[in-house]
């Protein structure tokens, strides 16, 4: 397989590409599906690397898609076809799923609500949040182990607070506000 480069002083150079080469999509995402079945695998960067390591270059846009079309999600045990999981458990909201996967720990603090997660888990919860379009939300901030949620005042706050905790289920170490 051929390359063009722009060269030396703006001159144009061909050459053989390396064997390392970007594949099309029907390569990358069999390779892909064969790597989340056979293996666990954590996030985004630790495919990339996997996917390198089998002389697949792959940019963090292009394998974040990729997933996305695959209808990948991210879970406790790594990444898993989405249908996987619905034909494991019982269908449940998409937050609800989030929140018993992803929530620790609830911290109430005036109009924030601070949700911490194991790590890589704030991304996913926040999506979920978002997704739940909560009239009481005025914005989610996500790191990687802490969603922030920004309510107008703390009326609206603890309104929040409780439909969250009624999703989860289960007892939360809730700071005091």
């Amino acid at each position: 397989m051929y390359f063009y480069t722009g060269g030396k002083n703006g001159k144009r150079q061909h050459g053989k590409r390396k064997n390392i080469s970007p594949r099309t999509d029907p390569v990358r995402h069999g390779q892909i599906l064969r790597l989340i079945t056979s293996e666990r695998i954590a996030n985004q960067e630790e495919l990339r690397r996997r996917l390198y390591m089998q002389r697949l270059r792959v940019t963090q846009a292009t394998l974040s898609r990729d997933l996305q079309e695959l209808r990948l999600v991210k879970t406790a045990e790594g990444y898993r076809a989405a249908s996987a999981l619905a034909e494991e458990t019982a269908p449940i909201a998409p937050l609800a799923r989030a929140l018993s996967e992803f929530l620790l720990d609830i911290r109430p603090a005036e109009n924030l609500l601070v949700l911490k997660t194991p790590p890589s888990g704030a991304q996913p919860l926040a999506a979920a949040v978002d997704g739940a379009k909560f009239p009481e939300i005025a914005g989610t901030i996500a790191g990687d182990d802490t969603v922030l949620i920004i309510t107008p005042n703390k009326r609206q706050r603890e309104s929040l607070q409780q439909k969250i905790e009624s999703f989860v289920g289960r007892p939360l170490r809730s700071r005091a506000s």
